[in-house]
């Protein structure tokens, strides 16, 4: 699809970008919202680390 050299195809592009900006901030909201979930599964046992010898 080619894009017009006018008004009306400044104004398509234009909307197109928002969509898109708001499909990578929403993404980047559910990568970050995935962070305290990752945190939770990778849980370090503290007694377990200072009872070895490295």
């Amino acid at each position: 699809m080619v894009m017009p050299d006018t008004v009306y195809g400044a104004a398509l592009l234009s909307l197109i970008d928002f969509f898109l900006s708001m499909v990578m901030i929403s993404g980047i909201g559910v990568v970050l919202a995935l962070f305290p979930l990752l945190n939770r599964l990778g849980r370090v046992d503290e007694a377990a680390l200072r009872k070895s010898s490295h």
